[in-house]
């Protein structure tokens, strides 16, 4: 999680529930959803980090499938930190953790992450539409990112090797962290002219070298 300040509205007495909480559990959350992966593919989920993470005896329930195992508002706050663009139908996955927790926290890669990286398992292009109040998505295999593969991979390697001072030193550019309240709904985009990276600046989330990184792309 690269923005946790922005998360505001849990209140004392509030049921917190974290969704792949990956290798940093947020402290404030009571409990933890897994998917339930193969272990070979958790690790690249969680970027590589062998060790299981510190969950401080709190809760944790691993599921497969669709439907989140819990009751109708189990919850009162959401957070999922890295994890619909991982998820094979972001819309219903949204719809879900409206059903158990009504609000929360999304953070997601932007588009412009994307273009430069692509991980793999990372099936979709996310942002938020401001207008709209609405995530959109677009699935990758939809698009021609895979004719940058000999780019994207050198990157990544580079990423991977600890060259990361792009990134760190422009998170807001290539990442977005929203509070939602209860019926925040996600739509298929039908292309990536739907994006509008200036549409950030009204988000608080646009610096003035979004300019410099789209020159890139």
């Amino acid at each position: 999680m690269f923005f946790p300040k922005r998360i505001k509205k849990i209140r004392p007495r509030d049921r917190v529930l974290e969704i792949g909480p990956g290798s940093m559990p947020f402290p404030r959350a009571n409990e933890f959803l897994e998917y339930d992966f193969h272990a070979g593919d958790i690790i690249r989920q969680r970027g590589d980090v062998h060790e299981e993470p510190d969950y401080g005896g709190r809760k944790v329930t691993r599921y497969k499938g669709n439907r989140l195992p819990f009751r109708d508002g189990e919850f009162d706050y959401v957070i999922a930190s890295h994890v619909i663009e991982h998820v094979e139908d972001p819309a219903r996955f949204l719809d879900e953790i409206c059903r158990v927790g009504g609000g929360g926290y999304l953070e997601f890669p932007l588009p412009t992450y994307e273009y430069l990286y692509d991980f793999d398992v990372h099936k979709h292009f996310i942002w938020f539409d401001s207008d709209a109040d609405t995530i959109k998505f677009l699935p990758k295999s939809e698009t021609g990112l895979d004719s940058f593969s000999v780019v994207t991979d050198s990157l990544k390697q580079g990423l991977t090797a600890g060259w990361d001072d792009l990134v760190a030193s422009n998170l807001d550019n290539f990442f977005a962290g929203i509070e939602f309240s209860e019926g925040l709904k996600a739509v298929k985009a039908q292309g990536l002219d739907e994006f509008d990276p200036l549409a950030f600046k009204s988000l608080g989330v646009l610096s003035k070298g979004i300019k410099k990184v789209l020159r890139f792309l």
